[in-house]
């Protein structure tokens, strides 16, 4: 069961790129689709944001074992698919996340941190 995920921001498409940023989109689809095959992520989700004033328009959401994620993140092919979408996009960004049982033993110890300072 997924213990982390890598939130995949990103914000404006470039002016002139539009083509592109749909043709890079389907492509990272299908690069997340290849990772959940081969067992490299647990699970991937895609999401379009309404226009609200803000600088993020999207995401994708990947689950997974947090080594494993953390091995995607260095890895050649995940860098170099990131630095092709920053291409195409703005403000593109790759943040950890804990989630399930990591999630609880975060909380957990945050608690146990509180109990020491109070």
């Amino acid at each position: 069961m997924a213990d982390a995920a890598l939130f995949i921001g990103w914000g404006e498409i470039v002016r002139g790129r539009e083509t592109e940023a749909a043709e890079t989109f389907n492509a990272t689809m299908g690069y997340w689709a290849r990772l959940a095959e081969e067992g490299v992520i647990e699970s991937f989700e895609p999401v379009f944001l309404e226009p609200h004033g803000g600088d993020l328009q999207g995401f994708f959401f990947l689950r997974g074992d947090a080594e494993a994620l953390a091995a995607l993140r260095v890895s050649t092919e995940f860098q170099t698919t990131i630095i092709g979408v920053g291409l195409i996009v703005d403000n593109v960004g790759v943040v950890g996340a804990s989630t399930g049982a990591r999630l609880q033993n975060l909380m957990g110890s945050y608690t146990e941190q509180i109990a020491a300072f109070a």
